[in-house]
């Protein structure tokens, strides 16, 4: 059997490396590989001519150029979801040490070191009240993104006792289930932002969220007062608006995971430091759905979260000798150019399944007996073929 090599980039959990069997040989000094797991690093696709998949132990992607991969035929996996739990919490974290000043009255009791309990007691009596906050219970928390983080922090707003409206231009099906029936679905932008004393960013960063949360058409909307709550993806934000905003009084309060120029020493920011999925739990959860989809992939040509091409998932039977699949772009006449080629040269087809994401087109195609280089090269060459793949599988039961 055929051997894939693997290229690990950055620290991947061995709890998830561990799954990868002895068809594989996983290193990250590999510099040929099929398949790359990779969390936050900057991917040049350049190097790597026969790389078939990317794999990133996490949900965004915008370390990767998904669009030439996409030309090269190349599958990007993400994992949503598996770090759901750790950014939820730490929303919920950073909004209670904002509110409470929790940062503040740490920094106050660090400086009464020195005195003794009688002087400490006597000045904590004294200035605490300056440190006096506010509860999230009874407040209104707009939640924009309703992924699988979104959808957390909307239904844990309900548990803080806080009214929730949730907002996504393009929600799906899978998550929207997930959400609680006590959070209003708002029909706006403007609609969601209204009342909303908090306000929490979860949208991926692409060409249609670079920038979103700006002045026209969102901080415009913002009641005066609100804090703005961002653990998606730094560029979501116009750095500028949002100064702006928290000058004005529009926004009291910014609270940030991706630390920049303009927002270190801000008195109205509090910054972490891209902590939203960095917790050991987080980090094998998403280690481990990287390897499974990566090694589904390789070995079968099945795909199962992919940013670029469809999700198409086929168990072959034992009487399929060969697998082939073919990556196309989405135009008509493609199904019937395969199946004719491979009728031509007598290969008999077990199973076809097409899929569409209205771009990208992926078939899987099982075959009773085995499909030459010829063939393969002849679909290869096809106008709209991205990539052909031939895999062979072990006929069992034979």
């Amino acid at each position: 059997m055929k051997q894939f090599a693997i290229k690990t980039i950055n620290a991947i959990a061995q709890e998830g490396l561990v799954l990868f069997t002895d068809r594989f040989k996983v290193s990250p000094e590999e510099t040929n590989p099929e398949g790359i797991v990779v969390r936050s690093t900057k991917i040049d696709l350049t190097p790597f001519p026969e790389l078939l998949a990317i794999a990133r132990a996490g949900a965004g992607v915008n370390n990767i150029p998904v669009d030439e991969a996409t030309e090269k035929g190349i599958c990007v996996f993400n994992t949503p979801g598996a770090n759901a739990n750790a950014v939820v919490e730490l929303v919920y974290t950073s909004l209670g040490i904002w509110l409470r000043n929790v940062e503040k009255s740490i920094e106050f009791c660090q400086g009464l070191t020195g005195m003794n309990d009688e002087e400490i007691n006597r000045e904590v009596e004294a200035r605490k009240k300056i440190f006096k906050g506010e509860e999230m219970s009874g407040k209104t928390l707009a939640v924009f993104g309703l992924g699988k983080i979104g959808v957390g922090v909307a239904n844990a707003g309900l548990h803080h006792g806080m009214r929730v409206l949730g907002f996504d231009p393009f929600p799906a099906l899978d998550n929207i289930h997930h959400l609680a029936p006590e959070v209003t679905l708002a029909r706006s932008r403007k609609e969601a932002l209204a009342d909303a004393d908090f306000i929490s960013i979860h949208m991926p960063l692409n060409k249609n969220t670079r920038g979103y949360v700006t002045e026209k058409d969102f901080l415009e909307f913002v009641k005066e007062g609100a804090v703005l709550i961002n653990y998606a993806r730094g560029p979501i934000i116009d750095e500028d608006a949002v100064l702006a905003a928290l000058e004005r009084g529009t926004l009291r309060g910014h609270i940030s995971d991706f630390p920049s120029v303009k927002f270190l020493g801000h008195d109205k920011i509090l910054v972490t430091p891209h902590l939203g999925a960095s917790t050991a739990e987080s980090e094998e959860n998403c280690a481990t759905m990287a390897v499974k989809e990566l090694k589904n992939y390789l070995e079968y040509g099945n795909i199962v979260h992919s940013v670029n091409f469809p999700n198409i998932e086929t168990i072959p039977t034992v009487d399929v000798h060969t697998r082939l699949t073919v990556i196309n772009r989405d135009q008509p006449g493609m199904i019937g150019m395969i199946s004719n080629l491979l009728g031509s040269e007598k290969i008999n087809i077990i199973n076809y399944t097409n899929k569409s994401n209205g771009t990208v087109g992926y078939n899987i195609i099982d075959c009773a007996g085995p499909v030459s280089s010829e063939i393969q090269a002849k679909i290869a060459e096809q106008e709209g073929v991205l990539r052909v793949r031939v895999i062979p599988l072990e006929i069992r039961g034979r």
